[in-house]
């Protein structure tokens, strides 16, 4: 029965991968039923946002603002501040865009410029291939981060700027928000 699903499967030419991958988990038989296991993706419903899993950061550079999703609804949104070129994507380094697509939240610090940062993985593959080609360096260290402490220019003069070097930049308060609410590893997608 297996061989006949695969090759079902195998020759529909208009099958894409993730229905692909959903009809073989539906369609193979299991030699035990597994018990049920509460997903950790679905909260109780009386948990309070900070402990709802957040699934995805979007940016969308366009109204200045980042949201933390959680099973596909926006949980929080929040103000950013993009890089001081903030239309179009991120080309090489020194540009001083603000990359678009889909990328991680794979390592956080704290930093001495600008409070805490999350590192986004820029470049992606297409991002790297693209610098490349055009014989340019693509660039790299993009965070989210706060904003810098500073009694020349307080933190609200930073807040309504685009001021960055290609980073998303936060209030210093959301920033401690997103940090405590967002693990690394999260997908974070940036759109124009």
């Amino acid at each position: 029965m297996r061989w006949l699903l695969a090759l079902f499967c195998l020759s529909v030419a208009s099958v894409s991968q993730a229905a692909f991958t959903e009809t073989i988990i539906r369609k193979t038989p299991s030699a035990q039923p597994s018990p049920v296991q509460p997903s950790p993706v679905q909260p109780a419903a009386t948990a309070a946002p900070q402990e709802r899993l957040i699934d995805k950061v979007l940016v969308i550079k366009s109204e200045r603002r980042l949201q933390l999703i959680s099973r596909g609804e926006p949980l929080k949104t929040y103000r950013i501040s993009l890089g001081k070129q903030p239309k179009g994507a991120k080309d090489r380094e020194g540009d001083k865009k603000t990359p678009e697509g889909l990328y991680w939240l794979d390592w956080r610090k704290v930093s001495d410029r600008y409070n805490l940062a999350m590192h986004i993985s820029y470049p992606n593959i297409s991002d790297a291939a693209k610098a490349r080609s055009e014989g340019v360096a693509a660039g790299s260290m993009i965070m989210i981060h706060g904003t810098p402490i500073n009694e020349e220019y307080p933190e609200w003069y930073f807040h309504t700027l685009d001021w960055t070097e290609g980073c998303i930049a936060m209030r210093n308060d959301d920033m401690r928000e997103v940090w405590s609410m967002v693990k690394d590893g999260t997908m974070i997608e940036i759109r124009p």
